[in-house]
């Protein structure tokens, strides 16, 4: 008897190191693994969900998180504009849930799909938008082109579409600096 008790004590004994190991070793597997995920695909577990970021330049933004892209995230405000946001710009983000978004490998057309795709879309579109840039500088405008470090914003009056008289100017904005883009729309915003 008294070596059956000492064999089952030394099985629990074993069998609690052996539970502890494996504990701490799927701690710090969660630890490495956490370790590994980027922002943007931490957001992309938030999709349809309502954020609050802050962001250089531009302070609080806040929306519906519909997509985001390998650089930028867009958001849906109250006003149902389009928030298109330069993630370098991101400093923190609330209201994210527990879930973080499926690992991707960066495919040859995600990694495409980067803000200067994303700011093409909005020169296709002809939208008026108001860029804030890290610094805080509100410019309002049409984007007429992308380069590939910078767009082309022609300045004009926000109840204005862009026409030839109305255009006050030209700027080239380098792209880094650009920290939120907003649609608006001419004449309601």
């Amino acid at each position: 008897m008294r070596w059956q008790r000492l064999f089952a004590d030394l099985q629990a004994e074993f069998d609690e190191a052996e539970a502890a190991a494996d504990r701490a070793e799927d701690a710090s597997r969660r630890r490495l693994e956490t370790g590994s995920v980027r922002l943007a695909q931490r957001l992309a577990g938030a999709l349809g969900r309502s954020l609050s970021l802050r962001c250089r330049g531009a302070g609080d933004v806040a929306g519906v998180l519909a997509e985001v892209g390998s650089d930028w995230l867009l958001l849906a405000d109250d006003g149902r504009r389009e928030v298109l946001v330069a993630m370098p710009a991101v400093q923190t983000v609330a209201g994210l849930g527990r879930v973080t978004g499926a690992a991707e490998g960066a495919g040859r057309v995600r990694a495409r799909l980067d803000l200067r795709r994303a700011l093409r879309g909005l020169a296709r579109d002809r939208s008026v938008v108001q860029l804030v840039l890290d610094d805080g500088t509100v410019l309002v405008g049409t984007v007429d082109g992308v380069g590939a470090d910078y767009l082309e914003l022609a300045e004009h009056a926000l109840d204005q579409p862009r026409r030839a008289a109305a255009v006050r100017g030209v700027r080239a904005v380098a792209l880094p600096a650009v920290a939120v883009v907003r649609t608006l729309t001419p004449g309601l915003d």
